[in-house]
């Protein structure tokens, strides 16, 4: 008789064995059929998979989608986050809470791929490969790795707890798990064409995949951020004893990959290692060949401007009013989903938002360079905006700062301690997809403030625009290549980047109160006709330009290619 455990045993089996192989639901059409494998230590999919912190999943994410959607022969690697980044809760006095909490995912699957890595000096560790299938949310095939597994001492099972763990060993190690023990699973699934490093997190896989025979033709790399932080450096002797670079380097091959008295830099490997790199706009591009040119052996560095899956994030009813060109009909859905997001206003903040009144939103990472209070830098100026009678707004500030990075955490305080005095003020708390979503379908303006030149792309002003919310912007990242000042968005003079920030606080914060005062504010309530053809070229200039869709044809025309 069979039991109810065989049964169940020979179900997942025959589930799991395609997933065990190089899988996908569909033949690949002839354009994408080269096989590639994309690295990435986060990835935004969906809010039920909490294993990304910000923009960087977000994209892989959309990437991944339009992928699945595009019949692409891709699979993703990546992590599978114990506790995920955090989760963003308040403290009594309604401050910024991290609380970890564990999580755990029935729908993934078990693939039975199981590898080992070298961990210093222990070279036992286990790797346990589980499947997010892609008929589970719409993507290609994602492997996410996980050292929590039996046999394991308690440091090892550890390591893949937190994303961005705070401790130096362990970010090693992490990256150690994602880059060989990823190019260990990849080829247990059959090997690929092409590899790909979204970031330098998984460098290590370069260097594995460089001493397996793999050709310099089949790595290919994206760099994101022009932040020093984003780029990390290490002591390489310390990485070498960490098993960073799969064996153990003589010092004559250490010397070889070093620069700056003896450090990897991550950013400068990958670019001499792989083929072929990628920016992340027209501008990053200038930026990133600038900031590494003094150093020999890197490869090109081309723009591929990042981008996001409209499928995913679009408001259907929003677009079929849009494109039947119906005012009413688009601004009563308007309303609607303003409504909605007013009511987690009121549940978290117990204030009442208007939906008849201007709503702007800022919402990101909370990073010391993206400015998130530069409304507040003249506070006299700022409260004769937000106590206007005749021109009302409302103002919300979303994101999660680094659990770690107090600067970020205390400018999150200081909003909220200012905006409990003010009735058209919010700060709402667990900034993740559905968060997200939900207040760019539900706000008019889109706020971008970075410091010039600090934002390699950006991409929620993307979907802010697909869901018919103005871009308010410094002329950064991906701006300059959709921005039509007062017709499709309202970009702020653009600065020298090279002044001391302080000149530069002050300048952008005089030039955004006066577009706000004299432009947008007056637009939004006395020309409701021009504002809604604003919204509209808004809309239309954002598809296809930056549909995830035009960049993941973009990555096999330009770089797998």
């Amino acid at each position: 008789m069979l039991t109810f455990e065989l049964f169940m045993t020979q179900i997942n089996t025959s589930m799991s064995s395609k997933y065990n192989t190089w899988y996908h639901p569909y033949k690949p059409v002839k354009p994408f059929n080269k096989k590639v494998a994309y690295f990435s230590m986060e990835f935004g999919i969906d809010q039920a998979l909490k294993i990304y912190s910000g923009g960087l999943g977000f994209l892989a994410g959309s990437h991944m989608r339009s992928a699945y959607e595009l019949k692409q022969n891709m699979i993703g690697v990546g992590m599978l986050w114990k506790y995920g980044y955090y989760d963003q809760s308040r403290n009594s006095d309604k401050t910024l809470r991290t609380d970890f909490v564990e999580k755990t995912y029935n729908f993934l699957e078990d693939t039975g791929i199981e590898v080992k890595v070298t961990l210093h000096g222990n070279p036992n560790v286990k790797v346990k490969a589980y499947v997010l299938k892609p008929e589970l949310f719409g993507t290609v095939p994602l492997y996410l790795l996980s050292t929590d597994v039996e046999g394991n001492d308690y440091l090892s099972r550890t390591i893949t707890d937190h994303l961005y763990d705070a401790n130096e060993t362990t970010r090693i190690s992490q990256s150690i798990v994602l880059g060989v023990g990823g190019a260990k699973v990849v080829e247990a699934l059959g090997g690929a064409d092409i590899y790909h490093l979204n970031e330098g997190h998984a460098l290590p896989a370069f260097y594995y995949l460089k001493d397996k025979g793999i050709n310099k033709n089949q790595l290919v790399f994206t760099t994101h951020t022009p932040e020093k932080a984003g780029n990390e450096e290490r002591d390489g002797k310390f990485l070498n004893k960490c098993g960073f670079f799969g064996r153990t380097l003589t010092d004559e091959e250490l010397a070889e990959e070093t620069v700056n008295s003896g450090n990897i830099n991550y950013t400068v490997s990958a670019l001499r290692m792989a083929k072929k790199a990628n920016a992340v706009s027209k501008l990053h591009a200038k930026v990133a060949k600038d900031m590494w040119k003094s150093y020999s052996g890197i490869c090109s560095i081309i723009p591929i401007t990042n981008a996001q899956n409209q499928n995913f994030w679009q408001d259907k009813a929003l677009k079929n009013a849009k494109d039947k060109l119906n005012d009413k009909l688009f601004i009563k859905r308007k309303i609607e989903l303003k409504e909605e997001l007013f009511k987690t206003v009121v549940n978290q903040t117990e204030k009442l938002f208007n939906p008849e009144t201007l709503t702007i939103v800022w919402a990101r990472r909370f990073a010391g360079y993206k400015r998130a209070d530069l409304l507040l830098y003249d506070f006299e100026r700022f409260l004769k905006l937000i106590y206007n009678k005749d021109y009302p707004i409302q103002i919300i500030w979303a994101g999660k700062p680094y659990p770690h990075d107090q600067f970020g955490i205390d400018v999150f305080n200081k909003l909220v301690h200012v905006s409990k005095e003010h009735p058209n003020l919010a700060v709402l708390t667990g900034y993740e997809i559905a968060l997200s979503r939900q207040l760019k379908l539900g706000s008019d303006i889109w706020l971008n403030t970075p410091r010039i030149t600090r934002e390699a792309s950006g991409t929620s002003g993307m979907t802010a625009a697909m869901n018919g919310s103005v871009n308010v912007s410094v002329n950064d990242g991906w701006i300059p290549e959709f921005e039509k000042h007062g017709k499709n968005s309202f970009v702020l003079p653009e600065l020298d980047h090279n002044l001391p920030v302080e000149e530069q606080d002050k300048l952008d914060a005089q030039n955004l109160y006066k577009i706000l005062e004299d432009e947008v504010i007056p637009t939004f309530y006395n020309e409701p006709d021009k504002w809604q053809r604003i919204v509209y070229k808004g809309m239309d200039d954002v598809i296809p330009a930056f549909s995830s869709h035009r960049m993941a044809e973009d990555y096999y025309k330009k770089l797998f290619n």
